[in-house]
Parts: structure tokens; C-alpha cells; sequence
């Protein structure tokens, strides 16, 4: 469903564009669509007040929840079906963030994330995204919307935008809180800077050597990594957000000093953070084969950008104690539970913030 479809809906009935903006708002914001003072003083036209309850039916049938994971940080995972009976993992952040799906599956196909094992399924429509933050503000304040759940917010693209503008406008969330996360793709930076809403950027980077970025995102548009800094750069300075480079470890592949000499090479003197975030995985590595480092290791690298002048910061991801990365709850709802540990996490770990 598109949010384009809920502005056809109510125009069909005579509904002026306040009157759409006075529905979508109340949708945002998980209240009853005919709910608040306007709604008693008949501001509505009648056909549209009659056409309300149909329409929250509508709503309310985009996601069901299939089941729910509390982790210890704080974090709520949420396992939602969409009403052609697709699933998709949407994470209740610790503080007052929600981190949503584009897709289901992804075309990407990193090899440390379980997203990507079966491909795309299916785009998810602008209101089956947006669906996702009003479920999170049934529950809790939500201010802050990451795109960093399954699938490549590059690959949807108007639909991620279209949800993006109504989130920054009728949602009331700040732009910076807006975070598109992406692997890195010409069109987002060709798009993005044409936007009104323009959202913060997290670029998933991973390594410094192109030859293995390439190994570890093998359908990820063949940019280099210095080039890719550069366009995030050019963005950055442009939307005066830091661009959030994603950074997940992976034992004795991409944690090594000569990566962080190259990283050190590449984000000294630009406006960037770069967040490394420990693989998520379960019984030791199991069928994907990959290992974090010590958290030793992790804290070392964290200083060493931080001492040659770069925000650096080691993140965890949520959820970790109910094996909740990206992907994994989907896999353990379709599959026999022996075929679903040692899953990863998507090729954006979401981290606690």
C-alpha cells in the first residue's frame, strides 16, 4: 500500500488537503483518525467521516505482529507479518528510536548478513513503511527512524522517500533523525540532495580495499571506498549532518592494522563518525562462518581512529541476547530451527544509540 493511496481514498470523498493532513497526522501518531476537538466540531466532510472507519480497517491490516523479543538493553524486536502473509523484522531501539524494514529480503547479498540468504521477495509500499514507525508509537515515544532494517533503501527508492517526506513533515521528525542506510549507491546521492526532507546518511563501508568490500557486498554498486567517502563527504557538508559509516567487525577480515591505517587515510579531516559494530553471531559463527573480535580488539581500534582525530564509537547490537540481529527472526519463523543458527545480522548492524 502507498501513502499516496490514503490521499486518494479521502480526496475520492472530498476530503481537501487539510483534511488529508489532519487523517495522516492522527495515523502518525497511533491515534484514532477521527479523534481530538477538530473531529467533534464535524471538521470533516461527511463522506470522509464516514469513510474513516474503512480506512483505519485498511491501516490496521498492514502489519500484525507474529512475535515479540525483549532484550535486556532495552530493545524490543518484532517479528510483523504484512497482509499477503510476508514477513519483516522491525527493532524498538533503546531510548526513543525504531529501526524499519524496506524490503523483504535484499538483493545486496552481503555474506555475513542472513537478510540477503534468499534474496528480494518483495518492496515494501511507502505506508507499509510508515506502518512500522506507527506500530512502535502504539508503544513508545518514537523520535528518531532509522532505514537500517532488511533490505537496501537504494533498491526502494521512492517508496523509502515518499515515507521519509511524510515522517519529516506530518510525523513531526526532525531530518537528522531521518537515517537512510545504504551500501553505497550513485542514485542516493544524485536523489537525496534534491529532497525538501533530506535525511541524515549512514554509509555501510566495511573495508578500505575495494577487492575485499567487493568480497564481503558482492551486488553492491562497484564504487571505491575513497570515492564513496567523497560523495558522503560532499553530501555531509552539504545537509551539515556527519555522514555514519558502518562498520561491522569480522575476526581476521576486516580488523586488521593495515584497515586501520586505511581508515585513518580516508575520514581524517571529514565530517564523519564511524561506528564499528561487532558481528552478531550465534553458536560461535555456525553455518555463515564468521567470528567477532575480542572486545579488546574492538576498543583498541575504537582509540587508535579516536587518537588520529576521528569520531569513532563501538557499538553493540541491540537485541543481542535474544539472537535478534537483522533477519534472524525471520529465518527462525520460516525455517526448521537446526537451519537457522549462527545467523547474522543485516549488512547495516543496527546499534544500540
Amino acid at each position: 500500500m502507498q501513502i499516496d493511496q490514503i490521499r486518494h481514498f479521502l480526496r475520492d470523498r472530498g476530503a481537501k488537503t487539510c483534511h488529508e493532513e489532519r487523517v495522516l497526522r492522527a495515523w502518525l501518531q497511533a491515534a484514532a483518525l477521527n479523534s481530538g476537538k477538530v473531529a467533534a466540531e464535524n471538521f470533516f466532510p461527511l463522506p470522509v467521516r464516514t469513510g474513516l472507519a474503512e480506512l483505519e480497517t485498511q491501516l490496521a491490516s498492514l502489519l500484525r505482529v507474529v512475535s515479540e523479543h525483549t532484550g535486556a538493553d532495552g530493545s524490543v524486536r518484532l517479528l510483523l507479518a504484512l497482509a499477503d502473509g510476508q514477513t519483516l523484522e522491525t527493532v524498538l531501539l533503546p531510548g526513543d528510536g525504531v529501526c524499519v524494514s524496506t524490503q523483504v529480503g535484499c538483493a545486496v547479498g552481503c555474506v555475513f548478513c542472513m537478510t540477503g540468504k534468499d534474496g528480494l521477495l518483495r518492496q515494501l509500499g511507502s505506508a507499509e513503511i510508515v506502518a512500522q514507525v506507527v506500530l512502535a508509537r502504539a508503544r513508545r515515544p518514537v523520535r528518531r527512524v532509522v532505514f537500517m532494517g532488511m533490505g537496501e533503501p537504494a533498491h526502494n527508492m521512492d517508496n523509502v522517500l515518499e515515507a521519509i517526506h511524510l515522517l519529516g513533515s506530518c510525523g513531526a521528525i526532525g531530518h537528522k533523525n531521518l537515517v537512510f542506510s545504504t551500501v553505497g549507491d550513485h542514485r542516493v546521492f544524485d536523489r537525496l540532495p534534491q529532497e525538501s526532507v533530506k535525511p541524515a546518511l549512514a554509509l555501510s563501508l566495511h573495508s578500505t580495499r575495494a577487492e575485499l568490500r567487493a568480497q564481503l557486498l558482492p551486488k553492491a554498486p562497484r564504487i571505491d571506498p575513497a570515492e564513496l567517502v567523497e560523495l558522503g563527504e560532499t553530501y555531509a557538508r552539504a545537509t551539515a549532518y556527519p555522514i555514519q559509516y558502518q562498520w561491522t567487525l569480522l575476526e581476521g577480515i576486516n580488523d586488521s592494522d593495515d584497515e586501520l591505517a586505511g581508515l585513518v587515510k580516508l575520514l581524517a579531516g571529514k565530517y564523519a563518525l564511524m561506528n564499528f559494530i561487532p558481528y552478531n553471531a550465534v553458536d560461535g559463527g555456525g553455518t555463515l562462518g564468521f567470528r567477532r573480535p575480542s572486545t579488546e580488539r574492538a576498543m583498541s581500534m575504537t582509540r587508535y581512529l579516536q587518537q588520529h582525530g576521528i569520531v569513532a564509537a563501538l557499538r553493540q547490537s541491540a537485541g543481542q541476547d535474544v539472537d535478534g540481529g537483522c533477519g534472524q527472526l525471520r529465518v527462525r519463523e520460516i525455517s526448521p530451527p537446526e537451519a537457522s543458527t549462527g545467523t547474522s545480522t543485516h549488512s547495516h548492524q543496527l546499534s544500540r544509540r
